[in-house]
C-alpha cells in the first residue's frame, strides 16, 4: 500500500519535471480540476493523492505524445 509520503514525494517529481523539461505545461498546474487544496490542514487521503499524480503523468504523457 502506498503511503501519503511516497505519493507526495512521486507529485514532487512529476512538478519538478514539468517545471524543468516541460515549463509551457506548468502554467496548467493551477488550472486542474483535481488540484490539491489550499488550505491550510488540508485532509488529504490517499485516494486524492493517487488521482492528483496520475493526472499529473497523464499531463506529461499526452504532451510527450503530441511533441
Amino acid at each position: 500500500m502506498e503511503t501519503k509520503d511516497k505519493l507526495l514525494a512521486e507529485i514532487s517529481e512529476l512538478t519538478l519535471k514539468i517545471e524543468n523539461e516541460y515549463p509551457e505545461l506548468y502554467v496548467f498546474l493551477d488550472e486542474m480540476p483535481n488540484t490539491l487544496p489550499h488550505e491550510d490542514e488540508p485532509d488529504l487521503d490517499i485516494e486524492a493523492l493517487q488521482e492528483y499524480r496520475e493526472s499529473l503523468k497523464e499531463l506529461i504523457e499526452n504532451h510527450e505524445k503530441q511533441h
